[in-house]
């Protein structure tokens, strides 16, 4: 899922996390990521992650890339609304595609065969939107300027609605995950 850390700090529990990431794939475990999962992907399978243009925070809309692994993974849905919160975003990386991108981060999925790597949250609920809004108030004044940064009230706006597709394509997203996994037979 996500976090206030950077994949980059000097943590000492990265580098094992990002082994365990490695250790997966080479059992052939299914990993699933939601922005800090997905940039630890993307670093995990020699990608990098950097600062993004601009932050983002609150809704916005992603497009579907026209490729055949973005249509595997979702499809023939075009673009959807889902949540952000991030600065950073990863490259994809080597062996992956690009699934999904948007005008603020052009890096906003990838797939790398069973694998699937998100830098927006396709898992939010209206608690978590709120909870994320209250502790990140200081966050979102001070990124005001950025064109992908939504106030509070805005972030609420429709915000069942809004969730109900937004779990439509989650559970797209995650039917498709778990059609990997062992079901121990």
């Amino acid at each position: 899922m996500g976090g206030a850390m950077s994949v980059n700090d000097d943590l000492p529990w990265i580098p094992q996390l990002l082994e365990l990431i490695r250790e997966a794939v080479r059992k052939d475990v299914p990993v699933l990521g939601h922005c800090l999962g997905g940039q630890l992907m993307s670093k995990a399978f020699g990608g990098s992650v950097r600062a993004n243009p601009y932050k983002e925070i609150g809704w916005g809309e992603v497009r579907v890339c026209d490729n055949g692994v973005a249509r595997a993974w979702l499809g023939e849905l075009q673009a959807f609304e889902t949540f952000q919160w991030h600065g950073e975003t990863f490259s994809i990386p080597p062996g992956a595609t690009r699934v999904l991108e948007n005008a603020h981060c052009a890096n906003q999925a990838f797939a790398i065969g069973k694998h699937f790597g998100m830098q927006c949250h396709v898992e939010m609920t209206a608690e978590l939107i709120r909870v994320w809004a209250r502790g990140g108030a200081e966050e979102i004044a001070a990124a005001a300027a950025s064109p992908a940064v939504q106030k509070p009230e805005e972030m609420e706006r429709d915000m069942q609605a809004r969730l109900q597709r937004l779990h439509e394509v989650a559970d797209r997203i995650y039917d498709k995950w778990t059609e990997n996994l062992s079901r121990g037979n």
